[in-house]
């Protein structure tokens, strides 16, 4: 049922002029009775009309790019590269087909990412991009399968990058998932094949899906060549930032001082987990190996230059910006995994000899 003006008018015990005022931003209105029209507005999930009905379903030539932190290059790094398709190539010197795309950090906050949707819904926006993880709670999925429905509806076309599906409940256009259960995989392979046996874990927030996915590829790594540990144990979670990288290897080196080797989330954490170990008077990858994950531009010129799993972030998000202004077809059934490769560099060696591996130290 289409929410109409007057119902939000009687909702917010006021006259629908009121509610003009307030929507349109073009007469003073007291800011009790504002606040009040504006949460009948979110109650309602109220979709301002155009200036002709017939515009209705039309939209705007406005784009959304949500990303969880602006400052961190993973985010960045997308969020630039669909940038540059949305708005056009460089140089042409007047306006075409290219539309306006306007980055939204929600520094991670679920509550921040519905409300910049419920935004772009009223502002028409053309296309939405979500990237990175999904938060997997229940009742943000079916807010967010709702909202984003209305998006499809109302003619918006909806682009994950770096996202899984988590429902069918809409028209996505595209779906541009990473491979981060094999490339976590792969990277826990390098170090048990380096002699490894007891690695510690520093993992993301814990109710998101790349910090599921990442840690249940590192654990059937670990399965699979037999290794039994009490993984409450070695495995503590945190943010994806370098502070959490520090704090909880220091934790996982008091759980466990034989470790030979830390596995952190992301390349930013791994950067926080070798400045702890350095500040405990040991040397990478001489006393412990550290890997990272994402090679962001950093790694490589980190010392040892860090061993990590590269995503294609800018080629993702690149593309998602093509099949958000229609420039690319979609990929078949929707979704597509995006590989990820292994980058072993000096940061990772032979566990010590003694330490619970029996392997040559090495470098």
């Amino acid at each position: 049922m289409t929410v109409t003006l007057a119902d939000v008018a009687a909702r917010a015990r006021v006259s629908p002029a009121t509610v003009s005022r307030v929507l349109n931003g073009n007469y003073p209105v007291a800011a009790n009775t504002r606040e009040r029209v504006l949460r009948a507005v979110d109650e309602l999930d109220y979709v301002l009309n155009g200036p002709a009905s017939s515009l209705a379903a039309a939209t705007s030539d406005l784009v959304g790019i949500l990303v969880n932190d602006i400052a961190d290059p993973f985010f960045g790094i997308m969020a630039g590269a669909a940038q540059t398709e949305i708005g056009g190539q460089e140089g042409t010197g007047r306006a075409g087909g290219e539309k306006l795309a306007v980055v939204c950090n929600t520094g991670g906050s679920p509550e921040r990412e519905l409300t910049y949707l419920t935004l772009l819904q009223r502002q028409r926006a053309a296309a939405v991009i979500l990237t990175g993880g999904a938060l997997e709670d229940p009742d943000h999925i079916k807010a967010m399968t709702a909202k984003l429905a209305k998006l499809a509806d109302a003619g918006t076309k909806v682009v994950l990058c770096g996202r899984p599906p988590l429902t069918a409940g809409y028209a996505m256009v595209a779906a541009l998932t990473f491979d981060n259960r094999g490339g976590a995989r792969r990277l826990t392979e390098h170090l048990l094949s380096l002699g490894h046996r007891r690695i510690g874990y520093v993992a993301g927030p814990a109710e998101r899906t790349t910090t599921r996915h990442r840690l249940e590829g590192h654990r059937a790594a670990l399965a699979a060549a037999g290794i039994e540990e009490d993984q409450s144990r070695v495995t503590v979670h945190g943010p994806y930032d370098r502070r959490s990288g520090y704090d909880a290897t220091l934790e996982l080196l008091r759980r466990d001082p034989e470790l030979t080797a830390v596995v952190a989330a992301n390349d930013t954490v791994a950067l926080g987990a070798c400045a702890a170990i350095r500040d405990q008077g040991l040397s990478i990858p001489g006393d412990i190996s550290v890997a990272g994950f994402d090679d962001l531009p950093f790694s490589v010129d980190a010392v040892p230059a860090l061993t990590t799993v590269r995503l294609p972030l800018f080629e993702a998000g690149a593309r998602a910006g093509r099949l958000a202004m229609g420039n690319e077809a979609p990929p078949p059934g929707g979704i597509a995994t995006i590989g990820a490769d292994l980058m072993a560099r000096g940061s990772t060696a032979r566990a010590r000899t003694g330490a619970g591996s029996g392997g040559p130290q090495g470098g």
